[in-house]
């Protein structure tokens, strides 16, 4: 799906680097995917939700730890080593 590599591009490519002892996973991956028009919204049983333009919502969660990763949902992760985000797409 298209979107998922919008996603990704997005976050390897971030308007902002993420600063861990500034601001949060969660906070800086909204942050970036609003600032590349992405509609970011309130998520029950997840971190955040995308809304496309038909409606459908993408759920994602964020992690600093890519172990045990539910594939329900697409996950931003970030690994501190390389100081860089990647994406995990749910399985369809």
């Amino acid at each position: 799906m298209q979107i998922f590599q919008v996603i990704e591009e997005t976050i390897k490519k971030p308007p902002i680097p993420h600063e861990p002892y500034k601001q949060s996973l969660k906070a800086w991956a909204m942050y970036c995917l609003r600032d590349r028009g992405f509609k970011v919204i309130y998520a029950e049983k997840a971190d955040f939700a995308i809304e496309t333009r038909t409606g459908d919502k993408l759920y994602f969660k964020v992690t600093n730890t890519a172990i045990d990763l539910d594939n329900k949902y697409g996950w931003i992760v970030w690994d501190s080593s390389t100081k860089s985000a990647s994406l995990i797409p749910p399985e369809s």
